[in-house]
């Protein structure tokens, strides 16, 4: 390839760029339609929390902060013995450290963290990109439903064992039921 044809290949690219309209958005008077999956912020759904704190383990920025405290709950029947359970005080998030990676949301066992596409937290002040539990909670309402399963997949067997337990219940109650009918009528 010589040098005329490169120069006249790149000056040919230049033109067509030149002559094509702008795609533009005008972003704060109209939304942007963005993809389902799309990484915006991390939102808490703070009732399945455990404070199990794998989150903030596996985060390899260390930007999640988490705070609770053990409270005592008392036996359930009589005799029993007490519970202890982790509550919540602080789940905070430094989106300034953040980098997005997802594992906190991929680790928790609990499904207490979620992609939400919401993307309107700028601030001047670096400082207060730390978010904080309250702020978290309201990205929870933003975050959209998940697809729905492939109709032609394969049952998970998890739901398989279960429906094929409340089958064999249902089988028995009925066994006991047409028994009970049987000795009513003798």
């Amino acid at each position: 390839m010589s040098l005329g044809s490169g120069l006249a290949r790149g000056l040919a690219i230049t033109l067509r760029a030149m002559t094509r309209r702008a795609v533009t958005q005008q972003y704060p008077e109209r939304m942007p339609e963005l993809p389902p999956r799309t990484r915006g912020v991390i939102a808490l759904f703070e009732e399945n929390c455990t404070v199990c704190m794998l989150c903030a383990r596996e985060c390899p920025d260390w930007c999640i902060y988490i705070d609770s405290h053990k409270e005592t709950l008392p036996p359930a029947a009589p005799g029993g013995r007490e519970r202890s359970r982790n509550v919540l005080d602080r789940f905070a998030i430094d989106f300034a450290l953040c980098m997005y990676c997802g594992i906190c949301v991929e680790v928790c066992p609990f499904d207490a963290l979620f992609w939400s596409p919401e993307f309107e937290y700028a601030t001047t002040d670096i400082r207060e990109l730390t978010h904080e539990r309250d702020t978290l909670r309201e990205w929870m309402w933003t975050v959209p439903e998940p697809p729905p399963l492939d109709p032609a997949a394969e049952e998970p067997k998890e739901i398989a064992t279960a429906r094929k337990a409340a089958e064999k219940a249902a089988e028995k109650a009925a066994e006991k039921a047409a028994e009970g009918e049987g000795r009513e009528r003798t």
